[in-house]
């Protein structure tokens, strides 16, 4: 509990003075309640001009008589003592009091406490937030510019993207250790630390924020949520008839396969407890497919056993199966129907889930074709799936942080089925957002981070669908040519206005030299296209694929 007295704050830097005020700041950001919460005594006989254009107000008169006016319609409104008003157009306003008046004013976002209004009535130097951000790339900085407020955040890059992606090796104590330096050396106030990444940074995050007491979900259910066979115990805890068999077992013992049977028949699917992207994911139909699988497994299963045993031995896992380390594999019965991702938060102990976006897969229905927001899922099944998501999170303890859960809905029995929890928000889904809701969602992470409840704006973009498209090729091939800088710039400005195209392949090397793709297929560009319809977005999506398809030349 946080306990003050205004009477104790006289003498203090909680007290700011303005020509004809004094405003005690007995809330401040620093408090992390997401709000600041001001006493104000304002001189009789004065007329005084506000015009917060960046905060939301909210006034309560305790003492004295007065009347407020907002400039814009000339309406007045007598001030006395019960009396409350609430800039909620962030209106510029002017206060006349009669007498010396006594004001409680709340302010959202939270003041940092040493800001006073400049001659316009404005807060002209209001301080700004830093955010940490992990990974920070140009991509990201566009994103973050689209959010509320955006030029009242100081964003500022944590860790090298070379530590943190797409490595052979994570030496996760080093990354940790250089994080904690990188903030320490910091001048000024730290207010939040951001990411988008699976792991390792996802993991990492809560220890970092600990460390400067920044807030963030525990260590431990972050965990809880990313080891998948310890996350597949406690979802079966709350929501057992939505998650398929499964069992864990080590990819180095021989036997492994005698003991899943005993759990489950063929067909299932393999992937390491920590892993992402399906990267060692597998579908087993038969025993050649699983000792064949166990080969790649073994030989690359341990680029991220090592480093997530490290995290593993910082909480305690249950006693039943602690020894069901990073290097292990879960084995899962085959669960399937129409996929879908939720978005959503944890704040204070309330979960709320903001958006749920589509995955459609290819003909091997292990692959990925395209992410699609919003979801075309029934209103009832998505409302159904938001009420597992609220049981979930809130067994497992998951709090003060984003996520987002991917499930299955199979129409025909009209069963839901939980795949996954991620501890993060999803990059994939950040322009679908911005698209068709007109913030990316790291809004959300943003305001989480800063210590409020995150607000989410809905269906306020240009576009009424939007979706994130993957060109891939099923067989390796030497990249001999990509579609170069210029087309790619006339596609997105010209051709398809407010598209976006990443070109993953590489001219000049192999597509198995790319990391991190999936276990059948390779990527080889990404498109983000928003329409007026689902028809209109195939439409730009086919056009967009063959004009690349005109430059790419794969060479077998």
């Amino acid at each position: 509990m946080i306990y003050r007295h205004v009477n104790e704050l006289a003498d203090t830097n909680r007290v700011i003075s303005g020509s004809n005020y004094s405003s005690r700041r007995l809330i401040r950001r620093d408090d992390r309640m997401g709000y600041s919460l001001h006493d104000t005594i304002m001189q009789a006989g004065t007329e005084n001009r506000f015009w917060h254009k960046y905060h939301m107000e909210t006034v309560y008169c305790i003492r004295g008589e007065g009347e407020v006016e907002t400039t814009r319609d000339g309406e007045r409104h007598p001030l006395t003592p019960g009396a409350v008003y609430a800039l909620n157009h962030n209106d510029e306003y002017i206060v006349r009091a009669h007498t010396e008046l006594q004001l409680v004013c709340v302010y959202f976002p939270a003041l940092a406490g040493n800001e006073i209004e400049d001659e316009s009535g404005t807060f002209s130097q209001f301080g700004e937030e830093t955010i940490f951000v992990i990974g920070l790339n140009d991509f990201n900085r566009e994103m973050l510019a689209t959010i509320d407020m955006a030029e009242h955040y100081n964003f500022v890059p944590l860790l090298d993207t070379n530590q943190i992606l797409e490595q052979q090796e994570y030496p996760i104590k080093q990354i940790i250790q250089q994080a904690k330096k990188q903030i320490r050396a910091h001048k000024g106030a730290v207010d939040g630390v951001i990411h988008y990444i699976d792991f390792p940074v996802s993991t990492i995050v809560p220890i970092i924020c600990d460390a400067f007491d920044l807030a963030s979900a525990s260590l431990e259910s972050v965990l809880k949520c990313e080891h998948k066979y310890w996350s597949r115990i406690e979802q079966r805890a709350v929501v057992p008839e939505n998650i398929p068999q499964f069992t864990a077992f080590s990819p180095f013992d021989d036997d492994a396969l005698e003991k899943v049977l005993e759990v489950m028949d063929f067909p299932f699917w393999i992937k390491p407890v920590k892993s992402f992207s399906s990267y060692l994911g597998f579908r087993i139909d038969d025993p050649g497919q699983f000792h064949t699988a166990m080969e790649e497994v073994r030989a690359n299963i341990g680029r991220f056993s090592g480093p997530f045993n490290y995290l593993l031995d910082m909480v305690t896992m249950p006693p039943e199966f602690n020894e069901i380390g990073g290097e292990y594999c879960i084995a899962e019965g085959i669960i399937g129907g129409m996929q879908c991702t939720q978005e959503g938060f944890s704040c204070k102990g309330e979960v709320e889930v903001y958006g749920t976006v589509d995955s459609f897969r290819e003909e091997n229905l292990t692959t990925f074709s395209s992410y699609q927001y919003p979801s075309i899922l029934p209103d009832e099944v998505q409302k159904r799936m938001t009420e597992l998501t609220q049981k979930v999170v809130k067994h497992i303890g998951y709090d003060n942080a984003p996520f987002n859960i991917e499930y299955f809905w199979d129409r025909e029995k009209d069963q839901i089925w939980l795949l996954e929890i991620n501890t993060r928000i999803s990059e994939s889904h950040c322009r679908l957002f911005q698209k068709v809701d007109g913030r990316s969602h790291h809004q959300v992470a943003v305001e989480l981070a800063a210590g409020r409840r995150p607000t989410f704006p809905h269906r306020q973009g240009k576009f009424a669908v939007a979706g994130k498209f993957f060109l891939r090729e099923w067989s390796d091939a030497y990249v001999a040519s990509v579609p170069d800088p210029e087309t790619v710039r006339r596609i997105e400005q010209e051709i398809i206005p407010d598209s976006t195209i990443i070109i993953v392949a590489e001219q000049g090397k192999y597509l198995s030299e790319l990391m991190d793709q999936d276990s059948y297929s390779y990527r080889v560009a990404l498109l983000f296209l928003g329409g007026s319809s689902k028809q209109d977005l195939e439409k730009k999506r086919r056009q967009c694929e063959e004009l690349l398809y005109e430059e790419f030349v794969f060479e077998r």
